[in-house]
C-alpha cells in the first residue's frame, strides 16, 4: 500500500467521481483508476461500486475509509516533524542578551536547550537596552533577554522570566560586610565603583541625590568583570544585580531602604512569525526553572 493510493481513494470517496478525483490529485484518470484497482486487489475486496459514470463507496470501503484517512494524517504529521527537524538544524537562533545580565544562569538555560535540541545553532549578541530594541525592530535578532522598561510593552511582546534584587558588593573584610543588609545611607562617603552600563544607573544616582547620599566614584567602567575586579582590589563598593556577581571572594549584601530590583524578560516582536528553532527557544525559556 502506497501513500499515493490512499490519497486517490480519499479523493474519490469525496468526489464520487474518478475524473474529478484525478484532477484533484493532479494525475491522469487512468493512472488513478489503476492505482485504486491495485489497492483493491491487495485488500481482496472492492472499495467502490462502479455504476455507469458514477461511483459509490462499498460497505468495505466505508469501513476502511477512517483508517485510510488516519494513515494519511499520521504520514503528514511525520512529514511536518521531519521538516521542522531539518529547519531546526538549518536556521540559527539569533538571541540578544543585555550585557549586564549574569551569564551563569543563562548558560544553564542555553545548555539545557542544546541538550533538548541538539544541532540547533545559537548566535548570541550582547548589547545594551537601546541597541537590543533597535536590533529587534530591524530584525537583526529574533528575541532578546533584557530588563524591559515600562514603555517597551507598547511595541514588543514581553514574557517575564525572573526578578532579581540589587545587592551591594564589597571586598573581603570590608567593615560593612559584617552587616546583614545595607541601607543606602550607610554608603554615603564610601569609595564607589561606577557601573556605567547599568540600565538602572540614573535611577540609583537620582535616589542618592534625593536622600543626600554622597557617592565618590573612584573607578568607572562599562564592563561587569572590570567593576567586580576593582571592588576585589579594594577600590570601592558597587551596586550589582544579585545573579551577576561572579567572583566568589566578594561579599554581597542586599540593599534595603530603598530596595531595588529588576525584572528580566523575554522580548519579541508581536506578529512576527518564528522559525521552528526560535519557537523552540521561546517555549524552552517560558518553561525553564529560572532563579527565584
Amino acid at each position: 500500500m502506497e501513500m499515493s493510493q490512499i490519497r486517490y481513494v480519499l479523493a474519490a470517496a469525496k468526489t464520487l467521481n474518478f475524473t474529478k478525483a484525478a484532477a484533484e490529485c493532479n494525475v491522469s484518470q487512468p493512472a488513478l483508476t489503476k492505482a485504486i484497482k491495485t489497492l483493491e486487489a491487495d485488500f481482496g475486496a472492492p472499495l467502490f461500486h462502479r455504476e455507469s459514470k458514477r461511483i459509490l463507496l462499498s460497505e468495505f470501503g466505508q469501513t476502511m475509509l477512517p483508517h485510510l484517512k488516519h494513515i494519511l494524517d499520521e504520514a503528514q504529521v511525520a512529514r511536518t516533524l521531519a521538516d521542522n527537524f531539518r529547519l531546526l538544524s538549518q536556521v540559527p537562533v539569533r538571541i540578544g542578551i543585555m550585557s549586564t545580565i549574569g551569564h551563569v544562569r543563562l548558560s544553564r538555560f542555553l545548555a539545557k536547550f542544546q541538550r533538548e535540541y541538539d544541532g540547533v545553532e545559537v548566535a548570541v549578541t550582547e548589547a545594551g537596552v537601546v541597541d537590543l530594541r533597535t536590533a529587534l525592530d530591524e530584525s537583526e535578532i529574533d528575541i532578546a533577554i533584557m530588563n524591559a522598561s515600562d514603555d517597551i510593552g507598547d511595541t514588543f511582546h514581553i514574557h517575564n522570566l525572573y526578578d532579581e534584587r540589587y545587592v551591594v558588593i564589597f571586598p573581603p573584610e570590608h567593615r560593612l560586610g559584617t552587616m546583614n543588609a545595607i541601607k543606602l545611607a550607610d554608603l554615603s562617603g564610601e569609595p564607589y565603583v561606577d557601573r556605567l552600563a547599568c540600565e538602572l544607573r540614573e535611577m540609583v544616582v537620582n535616589v542618592c541625590k534625593d536622600r543626600e547620599v554622597e557617592l565618590y566614584a573612584r573607578f568607572r567602567s562599562e564592563r561587569e568583570d572590570w567593576v567586580q575586579a576593582m571592588v576585589l582590589a579594594r577600590i570601592g563598593f558597587a551596586f550589582m544585580p544579585e545573579y551577576s556577581v561572579t567572583i566568589p571572594e566578594l561579599i554581597q549584601r542586599p540593599l534595603v531602604e530603598p530596595s531595588i530590583s529588576r525584572t528580566i524578560s523575554l522580548v519579541s516582536v508581536p506578529g512576527r512569525p518564528f522559525s521552528p528553532a526560535v519557537a523552540a527557544m521561546v517555549r524552552s525559556a517560558q518553561s525553564f526553572s529560572w532563579p527565584g
